[in-house]
């Protein structure tokens, strides 16, 4: 076979699977349903060549992830990451490296509290910022994409670099851009296709290339921060992420087997950014569209602000604990959405029997959380949407194990206690703040995903942020 027919059939076979992920939500999610009524909780799909592990439903995903957590805590495989990062970072790392920066992150991210300043009051910050200019819009129709990504954007940028930027800032507005960019095509169908084929579609032009090249901003922008830092670092009193990292860094310096290198530290501000922005803005995102078409519910929330809270504090963590239906709300719209359906993959560690099943050795593995927070039996119509899956039968907040937008076990989201703040206080100051008012008959406002390969993007939509 010449070398042009063999580029041809590859851009055939390109072409063909290209046409098949379009389908992906057919072949993940619905299929994962219908194939789990015939062959039970725990099947295999091909993708490609690859054989892949499927689990489905809360049993089988808490087993796999919860009770088997150790030896399915392998990152599976992600082709166009894995040549960003390299195994670095906190997302798609393994071994001893993913733990130990793992529980670095953790423990500043929730110990350490960032200096002075705790996570909350820099969220609080954001939201004054975020009320603030939303206010200049003066009431006329806007998309709220761009502004809904900078606040989170934001908040990482204060924890990672101690300084939020001017919403105008160009710096600010070209890495909103690559974060934007490469969400968007992470989630189409040629991702798809590269992640099976990536030997052959290295050599192939496509937007995986637009991928590499955004990433490669984002590092030396971060390169150039981290210079600044180390030029003023005081080991004795840390500023931000990067300080402690660069602390770390010296305390093992001797170490030759240390995790803490430059290269390290680049990709886990990376991961930082890339998990804290685009889900919480796409979350926030959805959840103003869904309270545009259920206005009965955005009145209640309302009402409980108005009780609660009112017009003269902003809106604290502390409120929640008195706020059962504004936490529904919020819990409901991560549920419905079903931000990520079928997790990030996982990999087996070792070789293993799950469910009388032999999985080797860094099989991959999907883990269905669409069939966990759409479980009918958990929460009736689950298609709905609906906070009062949320409540009791005296209206008080109903915990569920079943809330597993963030995953659960050892590999679960690292940032969950600064995304859940982040809805919360941002929602609720956003509806304190403002009525929503939708451009069409809310009936009307359609709520199906535009983008689910990877995850699940609204539709783009207009309102109006009306003053109260």
């Amino acid at each position: 076979m010449t070398k042009n027919s063999q580029t041809q059939r590859y851009l055939t076979l390109a072409t063909s699977w290209m046409r098949a992920a379009t389908l992906r939500k057919v072949t993940t999610s619905c299929l994962s349903r219908r194939f789990s009524k015939v062959y039970g909780p725990v099947f295999t799909l091909y993708f490609g060549m690859k054989p892949t592990v499927v689990v489905h439903g809360y049993e089988a995903v808490k087993e796999a992830l919860d009770d088997l957590g150790e030896e399915f805590s392998g990152r599976g495989s992600f082709p166009i990451v894995e040549k960003t990062n390299r195994g670095h970072g906190i997302i798609f790392s393994n071994g001893t490296k993913w733990k130990e920066i793992r529980r670095f992150s953790l423990m500043t991210l929730r110990n350490f509290g960032m200096g002075k300043r705790s996570i909350e009051d820099r969220i609080q910050e954001e939201a004054r910022c975020l009320v603030e200019e939303l206010r200049k819009t003066n009431g006329s129709p806007c998309d709220p994409t761009f502004i809904l990504g900078c606040a989170p954007c934001n908040v990482i940028c204060s924890i990672v670099f101690q300084k939020r930027f001017d919403y105008k800032d160009t710096n600010f507005l070209v890495l909103m851009e690559k974060f934007n960019e490469n969400f968007k095509i992470l989630n189409s169908p040629w991702m798809q296709v590269y992640n099976v084929f990536p030997a052959f579609i290295d050599y192939l032009p496509g937007s995986h290339k637009k991928v590499l090249k955004n990433f490669a901003y984002v590092k030396s922008y971060v390169l150039e921060k981290v210079k600044e830092h180390q030029e003023s670092l005081d080991i004795h009193n840390p500023r931000d992420f990067i300080d402690c990292f660069l602390i770390r860094m010296e305390q093992e310096k001797d170490n030759k087997h240390s995790e803490f290198t430059m290269e390290s530290l680049m990709a886990t501000v990376t991961d930082l950014f890339v998990a804290g922005t685009e889900t919480t803005s796409t979350t926030l995102r959805y959840g103003l569209l869904l309270l545009l078409k259920y206005p009965e519910v955005t009145a209640k929330v309302q009402e409980e602000i108005d009780r609660v809270i009112g017009q003269n504090r902003s809106p604290c963590m502390q409120d929640r604990s008195h706020m059962p239906y504004t936490d529904a709300m919020v819990h409901e719209i991560q549920r419905y959405i079903n931000l990520i359906p079928n997790n990030v993959p996982h990999a087996a560690t070792c070789n293993l029997r799950f469910r009388n099943y032999f999985i080797p050795k860094g099989t991959d593995l999907i883990t269905s959380l669409t069939s966990v927070l759409h479980d009918d039996q958990e929460f009736p119509n689950p298609e709905v949407f609906d906070p009062g899956h949320f409540l009791d039968e005296n209206g008080n907040f109903k915990k569920s194990d079943y809330f597993m937008p963030f995953s659960t076990g050892k590999r679960m989201c690292v940032g969950e206690g600064l995304a859940r703040m982040e809805l919360f206080l941002f929602l609720t100051t956003i509806l304190q703040n403002f009525n929503l008012k939708s451009l069409v008959d809310p009936k009307d406002i359609e709520t199906i995903p535009i983008a689910n390969t990877f995850g699940h993007v609204p539709p783009l939509y207009k309102l109006c942020f009306i003053s109260i």
